[in-house]
C-alpha cells in the first residue's frame, strides 16, 4: 500500500472528470462529422463496410484523442 500513499483523492476525481470530458468531446466530434457529411457514415461503415471511411475515421479519432489529451495535460 505504500505505492498509493502519494495519490490524492482530488487527483482521482480529476482523472475521472477529464476522462469523461475527453469522451464527450470525441462523441461531439463524431456527431459534427456525421452532421456535415452528405452521406450517412453509420450506413457506410455498417452496411456497406467501406474500409476507406473506417480508416479515415479511425485516424481522425486518434488525432482528436492526442489533441484532447495534450490540451487536458497543459
Amino acid at each position: 500500500m505504500a505505492a498509493f500513499d502519494g495519490i490524492l483523492f482530488s487527483e482521482i476525481v480529476a482523472t475521472i472528470f477529464y476522462s469523461f470530458f475527453g469522451l464527450s468531446l470525441l462523441l461531439a466530434c463524431w456527431w459534427l462529422v456525421e452532421l456535415f457529411t452528405p452521406f450517412s457514415l453509420r450506413k457506410e461503415l455498417e452496411e456497406d463496410q467501406n474500409i476507406a471511411i473506417a480508416i479515415v475515421m479511425g485516424a481522425m479519432f486518434v488525432a482528436l484523442a492526442v489533441i484532447i489529451s495534450s490540451v487536458i495535460r497543459a
